[in-house]
């Protein structure tokens, strides 16, 4: 849907609002991009540079409260976009978020994971993750900028990706709990064996210079918190085959995609550290979010055979997506009430050893 002329007219009066901002880009105005880009940089910076200057736990409560303040900031935003862009893009970027925020439960549980093989205590997950975040802001813009160019050159990959989507789903709704071997991952040996890992944290650092024992020189090293962010940035990648092609069958407007993708990221940071301590709660959300992945594959098929290209009604997205994302977390919590809590990794936790051969 076209951006509302009302509000760009307007702004096109004002001198502070120069001609570029006014162009388009990818089917969006500039400014809507500035504007995205600057709400993302403010908040990483107040972030980083006000709420943690020194590095700590980080509580289940502060966690939620911070994470409501995120899903506060993104919610603003998708009400922003319904206004400057009308209903059927406001509902496009809330079923976009939705259905990404749900994904990153699982999300939640392999970076946990992570952070237990490579003892980082919880202190130092925090700037961990947000040192995360930011490459996952790139690589989540460089996978959605190559799934738009491919849309626009052909539109049948869109059916590639609804297909995809009814497959991961099946697959999902049948898989059984495998676990992640992060000590066999293969860039975590190939890490091992042309780079020096410490064996120890150096508190925050992710490269430090330790004295070589047969030469005596100093030379640089990685440290398990530098293994522990690049495994996580690969996961990301892992989980993001199948959230961006999700929000691609939802719409192609490069824009939504990109912000709810972002903005869904951004808050996980803060919640991990309420949903780790108690990811086992959520053991039975990954069927509803098995059936979301068949559902949004599924319209795909049928607005174009069934409905006649018709576009598939966007309150219909949304509508069964929470209802579908809240069924599975209210039965999840349901299920396993009075399960225990898991323990965080302590600085006194042994390194679990990486296999170096």
């Amino acid at each position: 849907m076209p951006v509302r002329l009302g509000s760009a007219a307007s702004l096109a009066k004002t001198p502070f609002m120069p001609d570029l901002f006014l162009a388009d880009w990818l089917g969006t105005p500039v400014w809507f991009w500035a504007a995205f880009l600057g709400i993302v940089i403010v908040l990483t910076a107040f972030d980083l540079g006000f709420l943690h200057k020194e590095d700590r736990e980080l509580g289940i409560g502060e966690s939620l409260k911070l994470s409501g303040f995120y899903i506060s900031v993104a919610l603003l935003f998708g009400v922003w976009v319904w206004f400057e862009r009308g209903e059927q893009s406001g509902m496009e970027y809330f079923t976009g978020f939705f259905i990404e925020k749900a994904l990153s439960i699982d999300n939640v549980f392999v970076i946990s994971l992570i952070f237990t093989y490579f003892a980082i205590p919880a202190k130092y997950q925090y700037r961990a993750l947000l040192w995360g975040i930011l490459a996952v802001i790139v690589l989540r813009g460089l996978m959605i900028a190559g799934g738009a160019a491919l849309l626009a050159e052909a539109y049948w990959v869109l059916y590639l990706f609804a297909a995809f989507l009814i497959f991961t789903g099946i697959k999902m709704f049948f898989a059984g709990d495998q676990p992640m071997d992060v000590g066999n991952n293969p860039v975590v040996r190939w890490i091992s064996r042309h780079m020096r890992v410490t064996p120890e944290l150096h508190g925050q650092k992710f490269l430090v210079k330790v004295r070589d024992e047969k030469t005596g020189r100093m030379v640089r090293a990685a440290t398990p918190l530098l293994l522990a962010l690049v495994v996580i940035n690969l996961a990301d990648l892992v989980f993001a085959v199948d959230s961006v092609p999700a929000i691609f069958a939802i719409t192609t407007d490069t824009f939504i995609v990109y912000t709810s993708n972002i903005f869904a990221i951004l808050g996980l940071r803060a919640l991990y550290f309420a949903l780790a301590a108690m990811v086992h709660r959520f053991h039975y959300l990954k069927y509803a979010l098995a059936a979301v992945l068949v559902f949004i594959g599924s319209k795909i098929f049928v607005a174009d055979f069934l409905l006649g290209g018709e576009k598939f009604p966007a309150w219909v997205s949304l509508g069964v997506t929470a209802a579908l994302i809240a069924a599975g977390v209210l039965y999840s919590l349901w299920k396993t009430r009075g399960d225990e809590e898991e323990d965080w990794p302590s600085e006194s936790d042994g390194l679990a050893p990486v296999d170096e051969r």
